[in-house]
């Protein structure tokens, strides 16, 4: 992560492309985020693009497919044409974005005999042709990694796997969202709820923000409701079938 950082800073970036293309190498740097839900995939990129003073391209991959034969596969190549374009009129490289990408660059049909399979597979090709000719930032982020096509995989100059914090970082995440807790109460929250990924914490903190902004108290016996709310699946929360139960 660091190393992505220092790279893609506004003032080191020009300077690594130049020197990749006088080695002859390709300029463009592809990189792939993986993780669960809520471990900063998303959040990292838009720090990045702050702190390098870029703008963010992203892609919204739903808006991409169309009903009509062929038209998918243009839109799919039109996103690469527009930014190539910006990195023509921009100073900075923009981030070129593609969030949630599980749908694709996922592994390829082999012997694809249905138009959708076709078009799937096409759109594919597409985009690893263009990554194969990429010369700006491009990153996806994804949660089932274990999907990725290997064609994909060898075009991600960079591929790293976010986990779930440890309990110092859950410590300063609790201490970062809920600044008024107090330190036991953090340490109590952070090593109870050892699962929890950034993004379940926020969760918490909004809930309980709302609940001070609605004028009532928030103490640690609420913020523990709140937790075990947050865990879906387990027995204590998850939801009853609706529906008759057939014996």
């Amino acid at each position: 992560m660091d190393t992505i950082r220092e790279l893609i800073r506004a003032d080191r970036f020009k300077e690594v492309q130049a020197q990749l293309v006088a080695a002859k190498q390709r300029p463009g740097v592809c990189i792939l985020l993986s993780g669960g839900p809520g471990t900063g995939k998303t959040e990292s990129v838009k720090q990045w693009a702050k702190e390098s003073n870029r703008s963010i391209m992203q892609v919204d991959i739903a808006q991409l497919r169309d009903k009509y034969v062929g038209e998918s596969e243009k839109n799919v190549q039109e996103v690469f044409d527009i930014y190539k374009q910006c990195l023509r009129d921009c100073d900075q490289a923009p981030i070129l974005l593609f969030n949630e990408a599980d749908a694709i660059i996922n592994k390829r049909m082999v012997n694809a005999a249905r138009s959708v399979d076709k078009s799937e597979n096409t759109i594919q090709n597409i985009i690893l042709q263009n990554m194969e000719d990429f010369e700006g930032i491009m990153i996806a982020t994804t949660n089932l990694v274990c999907n990725m096509d290997d064609a994909f995989e060898r075009r991600f100059l960079f591929k790293v796997e976010l986990d779930k914090p440890c309990l110092e970082a859950r410590k300063s995440i609790w201490h970062s969202m809920m600044p008024d807790l107090s330190d036991n109460d953090v340490n109590v929250l952070a090593n109870e709820f050892d699962c929890f990924s950034g993004g379940q914490i926020e969760n918490i903190a909004r809930k309980a923000f709302i609940d001070k902004i609605m004028g009532r108290g928030i103490g640690l016996g609420c913020l523990r409701k709140y937790c075990q709310q947050e865990h879906f699946s387990s027995k204590e929360t998850a939801y009853s079938p609706i529906g008759f139960k057939c014996e």
